[in-house]
């Protein structure tokens, strides 16, 4: 089968990314964003075009995603606004303040992966390497010599992935008692240093924190 990778994310496609991210992550997310309708409404709601690379099928269906965070933001941050606006007042606060602990640091030396996710049917086949590949392009394009990413403790496919692509494991943290609500006791960060020589000289500015966190 035939993939393409484009730059963005079409309006009409919304609706398929928001069940593909929820599909990835949401044995991570199911306890605080869910349930499945109310954190489907919410992706397809947050999910930022400008902030990702999309893989399409030959029959034009999405079948693979990857997001970034630059200074503008997250491609599934949101705001509190959207949080509350989905799930209430006291709802949106107290998830707010839960998926904040995930995306509080901000890392300015390296270029950030906001989540890579492949539909269960076409894993295997190479989609994820093409959607990483893209963002190392895009990360040379913006002057930065690394990338980062954070998978969690049970992930050992991705891990394994991330691993050929020469991703080095740099710190795993623990989360305590929110390991309770997020399903998994630990993460990753995984760093890949770019191509000496591909990296261009443009400035970085640093990233701004989002309601909801890095997708691992």
């Amino acid at each position: 089968m035939a993939v393409t990778i484009f730059r963005g994310l079409h309006d009409q496609l919304r609706p398929q990314a928001a069940r593909l991210y929820w599909e990835a992550f949401g044995g991570k997310l199911g306890r605080v964003l869910g349930p499945d309708d109310r954190a489907l409404r919410f992706f397809q709601r947050v999910i930022r075009g400008d902030l990702c690379f999309s893989a399409v099928g030959d029959g034009g269906e999405l079948i693979g995603l990857a997001g970034y965070k630059t200074p503008a933001g997250s491609f599934a941050g949101g705001s509190w606004d959207d949080l509350t606006d989905i799930y209430g007042r006291v709802g949106g606060r107290w998830r707010g303040g839960v998926l904040w602990t995930l995306g509080r640091e901000v890392d300015n030396d390296r270029f950030l992966i906001d989540g890579i996710c492949v539909a269960k049917a076409h894993r295997g086949k190479g989609v994820g390497s093409m959607l990483l590949a893209a963002l190392y392009r895009e990360a040379a394009e913006r002057g930065y010599a690394a990338v980062r990413l954070d998978v969690i403790q049970d992930n050992w496919r991705a891990r394994a992935l991330y691993e050929r692509q020469g991703f080095q494991a740099v710190r795993t943290e623990e989360l305590g008692v929110l390991r309770f609500l997020f399903g998994f006791a630990s993460s990753t960060t995984m760093v890949r240093p770019l191509d000496e020589g591909v990296h261009g000289g443009q400035a970085r500015e640093p990233a701004r924190d989002q309601a909801v966190g890095r997708g691992r």
